[in-house]
C-alpha cells in the first residue's frame, strides 16, 4: 500500500518507497522543499547559485512547481525559516520524529532529502537523527573540507559556467565523493574526467548509488537551451 503524507514541512510523495538492491532493505522516503535561490525576498537559500550558473535551468518550475497552491506553499516555508529559525527547526524536528514513527509502523528505513530544491546546511539536525539516512545534492564546495555525517549522503553539482566555480570544484574530483553532471542530449557517456558515469535519471535516490562515480542527468526542462556551461556538451568533452 503506497504512503502518503503532508507533515508540517516535509511530506511523502506516491512514490516513495524504494527497495535497496544490495540488502532488500526497503525505505520510505521524505523530501523538503523551499523556493530555491533567492525567489524569496531578504534570503537566499542556494548560496552558490549564482556562481554555479544554475538559477535560469533550476527545476522549481517543473511538475507541480508551477501550481499556485505548490509555490505559495514552498513561498511560506521559506518565509519561515527567514523570519523564525527557532520555530522553523522545532517544525523541523517534529516532521521528523513522526515520520521516524511513521516508518517504524510499517517496517521500513526513513530516508530524506532536506534540500530538494535548496542547499542549506542542516548538519546540526542531521546528526541529530543518527538512525535517518539523510542524502542530498549540493553545490557548497566547502562541505568536502569537512568530514559530513556518516549518515548524510552527498552528491556534489558539477558546472563548468564558471571558471571560477570550476577551480574551487578541483579538489572534488580527487575525492570519493559522487559528482553530478548534466549532460545535453539522450545519451550519457561513458566516462567523464576519468570517472564512471551512471544514469542518474533512473532513480533520484542518491545513497543508493555506489562511491567515486559521476552521476550523469539528461537535461530537461529550460536546461535543454543552456549554454552557460552548466549543461555540458558531449561534443565537446
Amino acid at each position: 500500500m503506497k504512503f502518503t503524507k503532508q507533515y508540517n514541512l516535509m511530506s511523502v510523495g506516491s512514490n516513495s518507497k524504494i527497495k535497496k538492491p544490495d540488502t532488500g532493505e526497503e525505505y520510505i522516503i521524505a523530501g523538503l522543499s523551499l523556493m530555491p535561490s533567492d525567489y524569496v525576498e531578504g534570503i537566499n537559500v542556494c548560496a552558490m547559485s549564482k556562481l554555479a550558473g544554475c538559477r535560469e535551468t533550476c527545476l522549481v518550475w517543473a511538475g507541480r512547481g508551477n501550481m499556485p497552491t505548490v509555490v505559495n506553499a514552498r513561498t511560506r516555508k521559506t518565509e519561515l525559516y527567514r523570519d523564525d529559525r527557532t520555530t522553523f527547526f522545532a517544525m523541523l524536528r517534529g516532521d521528523i520524529h513522526a515520520f521516524i514513527y511513521d516508518c517504524k509502523k510499517r517496517n521500513v528505513k526513513p530516508a530524506i532529502r532536506l534540500n530538494v530544491i535548496s542547499d542549506i546546511n542542516y548538519r546540526k539536525i542531521i546528526e541529530d537523527f543518527p538512525e535517518v539516512t539523510f542524502y542530498d545534492y549540493t553545490k557548497n564546495i566547502k562541505w568536502h573540507k569537512k568530514v559530513a555525517p556518516a549518515n548524510y549522503h552527498l552528491t556534489f553539482s558539477y558546472s563548468e559556467a564558471n571558471p571560477k566555480y570550476m577551480k574551487l570544484f578541483e579538489p572534488i574530483w580527487k575525492t570519493n565523493y559522487n559528482i553530478a553532471v548534466v549532460f545535453r542530449g539522450k545519451t550519457l557517456p561513458k566516462t567523464f574526467k576519468g570517472r564512471k558515469v551512471i544514469n542518474g535519471d533512473l532513480t533520484d535516490h542518491r545513497f543508493l548509488d555506489p562511491k567515486g562515480v559521476v552521476v550523469g542527468l539528461t537535461a530537461k526542462g529550460k536546461a535543454k537551451k543552456d549554454d552557460s556551461g552548466f549543461v555540458i556538451d558531449l561534443l565537446t568533452i
